[in-house]
């Protein structure tokens, strides 16, 4: 089993100094072997199905991949021995990130779904290098020892858990701040594959579930009735964050005004993620340590965004919440059940009966059977009963041995 941990890290300004000059090269690095694969994919592809019978190509070569550029590094050294400073290890993660961006680019991921070109980094996007491996006992008490660079000091707000061993260390600046990313392992623990079904608590109780509905007027709203305010973090940053955008735009490009008052904006920026983050964080343990199940909707988030309720929503962060509460819940041995969000607001939680509504209209009046109460409450109790009338939902969660079969519990019920 893998987890990760963050904490702050303290570098003198000798290491300060060290940390940004490495960022510096790899970035560097990383952008001389992305063009170098951007070359060859130009000078070695075709955009038509056949060739003429006299072409004129350039000689051709092979096609760099992996190991090809890992290869190339003893060489580098060789002809700019500055990169000597930069640990072995590190330089071969640059060579390694650029396979990964240029494969998912290429040939896409596991689903086949491919992303953008790679674009090629500016010295202030590139903020983060990888220690593939760590040595036994590298952290004592609050000092890490990083190869080439040293102890290191750092905030430890909560000790490595027992019987798991650091994997891999990452380095992280931002806004001028640079944190410490711990890869753990506990080899007793054994590895759930994505496909695998999760390993419940045997004293679950599924009568204890709770389905919540997210929205806009109120971050979300339990079928109990409670309601938990949307903080909205961003739109109270929103003045400040306008006085300081402004201060860069009136800066000189390249100038050093330029870049203290960018390093501001994003230290504006990353204070209101941080208490967003924190939020989610503190709502889904509030949950979670009520009730054994939450139920709550498949949303297309990405779609939402692109709407004219875009600031709000992305405001909310209700992907991000969403992700927190499923792994929160899987750690915990409990269920964050996701069912289908087709009319749960249209839909009569007494009767079961359609009742249309506009967006604007909050108040849910049923005319069949006189069921009266706030539209997301009404839809809160929906998700609630479309989660509990999936019989294998309690039945799975019975069984002795603790598993549960994943897709049948979340195959969405067609009526409520």
């Amino acid at each position: 089993m893998r987890i990760a941990y963050q904490y702050r890290l303290k570098p003198t300004k000798e290491q300060k100094a060290q940390i940004d000059n490495w960022l510096s090269m790899l970035c560097a690095q990383y952008n001389y072997l992305l063009a170098d694969r951007f070359r060859w994919y130009e000078q070695n592809r075709c955009s038509v199905n056949a060739c003429p019978l006299v072409c004129h190509l350039p000689e051709l070569r092979n096609n760099p991949n992996y190991y090809s550029q890992k290869k190339s590094l003893p060489n580098l050294k060789k002809t700019h021995p500055w990169y000597k400073d930069i640990h072995s290890q590190v330089l071969q993660d640059a060579v390694k990130r650029v396979k990964l961006a240029f494969d998912k680019f290429i040939k896409g991921d596991s689903k086949g779904k491919r992303s953008g070109r790679p674009r090629f980094k500016k010295t202030h996007r590139y903020r983060t290098f990888t220690y593939p491996q760590m040595k036994e006992g590298c952290l004592e008490d609050n000092l890490i020892t990083l190869p080439k660079i040293g102890k290191v000091k750092v905030v430890l707000h909560r000790p490595i858990p027992d019987g798991f061993k650091i994997k891999t260390a990452t380095i992280t600046r931002k806004c001028d701040k640079y944190y410490l990313v711990l890869s753990l392992e506990d080899k007793t623990v054994p590895v759930r594959a994505a496909s695998a079904s999760p390993k419940v608590k045997p004293d679950i109780n599924p009568d204890s579930i709770i389905g919540i509905d997210v929205g806009l007027k109120e971050f979300l709203t339990t079928s109990e009735g409670e309601t938990i305010q949307v903080p909205q973090y961003y739109r109270k940053a929103q003045k400040r964050l306008k006085v300081i955008q402004k201060r860069v735009s009136r800066r000189k490009k390249g100038g050093v005004n330029r870049l203290k008052a960018i390093k501001q904006l994003g230290r504006q920026h990353k204070k209101v993620a941080d208490k967003r983050k924190d939020f989610h964080f503190k709502t889904a343990n509030y949950l979670l340590s009520k009730y054994d199940v939450v139920a709550h909707e498949k949303l297309n988030v990405k779609g939402l965004a692109k709407s004219r309720l875009a600031k709000s929503v992305l405001d909310a962060g209700w992907s991000s919440f969403l992700t927190i509460l499923t792994s929160k819940a899987l750690n915990a041995g409990l269920l964050a059940v996701p069912v289908s969000a087709q009319n749960t607001s249209q839909n009569c939680s007494g009767c079961g009966k359609k009742v249309p509504k506009k967006l604007h209209v909050r108040w849910h009046d049923c005319p069949h059977c006189g069921c009266n109460l706030d539209r997301d409450h009404n839809a809160a109790i929906n998700i609630k009963n479309r989660a509990a009338g999936q019989s294998v939902l309690k039945a799975q969660c019975l069984r002795s041995d603790g598993w549960i079969d994943w897709e049948a519990y979340t195959e969405p019920v067609r009526s409520v």
